[in-house]
């Protein structure tokens, strides 16, 4: 088998916890950690390697852009760290100025057939931002975009109707931000549409008796309400312990491993529309086959309405923040 390596620019909360999730699940046979911060990188490297003795080989080192030569993938995670009542939108200006050194620096260390995953927020603008400056192929670049938010969808519909999470099927799609859209038309617990499933399932988890949640569930506006503590999760893990990473790290792990293992795997990455829902021009999250090349398919779910008319109207957001930050920066 082929050696699979990947490169980690950017050793805070996030890059760290994502190097460590990565280290643990064996995702790679080599990893390398890379900050400006040299000290906090190497510490980080040195704390990983000391507990190798209980986990299978994987070389996890600290280094520079130099060592992404080889690797098959890049995650970037560098940037300023969202602070509490912050918007992710409110990130572009200080992340832009950290991505422009982060790129002189790695596309003349890039591998031939290397793929680039941005992290960073706001994500959507900046994995863009990401493919227009480098040239690659649309396929070899993406964001970690709506993947996290899609499994906090799963987690908080699970939690209601009382199932595994990996049995509710759904899609947060769009921007990995406030207009976020949740497709609860394209949503089914194993094959049932949502709605079918909470008016004959036994529930009873909350509320005060299935009668109530029964009628509640089979709201429109409870639904959506769940969505709504997914949009604004982030926030509220902000304001209790200053940053959201564990969860992150996990979706972060998964599109690696997806790609490196040629999964073929669905994931809402975000990466270039050129036409899908009549959206053009934009980075966004929508269900995507991830696997060895990258971004090899994007699925046209077919949404009702009401989700691609928000669908649209998030595109417009991130273009308006793309055309407003980043083309002043590009020229």
């Amino acid at each position: 088998m082929p050696k699979k390596k990947i490169a980690v620019v950017g050793a805070g909360f996030v890059g760290s916890t994502a190097a460590y999730t990565m280290m643990m699940n064996n995702t790679a046979d080599e990893i390398v950690l890379i900050d400006i911060n040299r000290d906090k990188a190497e510490g980080d490297a040195l704390d990983m390697n000391h507990g190798m003795s209980f986990l299978p080989p994987v070389r996890f080192y600290s280094g520079w852009y130099g060592d992404c030569a080889d690797a098959a993938l890049v995650v970037l995670t560098a940037g300023a760290a969202q602070k509490p009542g912050e918007r992710r939108m409110e990130l572009l200006g200080r992340n832009l100025r950290v991505f422009d050194d982060i790129l002189s620096q790695l596309l003349p260390n890039l591998a031939p057939n290397a793929l680039l995953l941005t992290v960073t927020n706001p994500v959507d603008v900046l994995t863009q931002y990401v493919l227009e400056r480098s040239g690659l192929p649309p396929s070899r670049v993406m964001g970690s975009g709506t993947v996290l938010d899609t499994s906090r969808l799963k987690w908080a519909i699970a939690e209601q109707v009382g199932v595994d999470p990996r049995n509710v099927h759904t899609f947060v799609v769009g921007e990995h931000g406030d207009t976020e859209v949740a497709a609860f038309s394209a949503t089914t617990v194993s094959g049932m549409r949502l709605d079918q499933y909470c008016g004959g399932a036994p529930l009873g988890m909350s509320g005060t008796g299935a009668g109530y949640r029964q009628s509640l569930l089979s709201c429109e506006a409870f639904f959506h309400s769940l969505h709504d503590g997914v949009r604004r999760a982030a926030y509220g893990i902000i304001e209790k312990k200053g940053a959201t990473y564990y969860a992150v790290a996990l979706a972060v792990n998964r599109i690696a491993e997806a790609a490196l293992n040629d999964q073929k795997a669905v994931l809402t990455v975000s990466g270039l529309v050129d036409g899908a829902y009549g959206i053009g021009g934009v980075c966004l999250s929508l269900p995507r086959v991830v696997g060895a090349g990258g971004i090899e398919r994007l699925l046209e779910v077919p949404y009702d309405g009401g989700e691609i008319r928000a669908l649209r109207h998030s595109a417009e957001t991130i273009r308006k923040a793309y055309a407003a930050a980043c083309v002043p920066v590009r020229a």
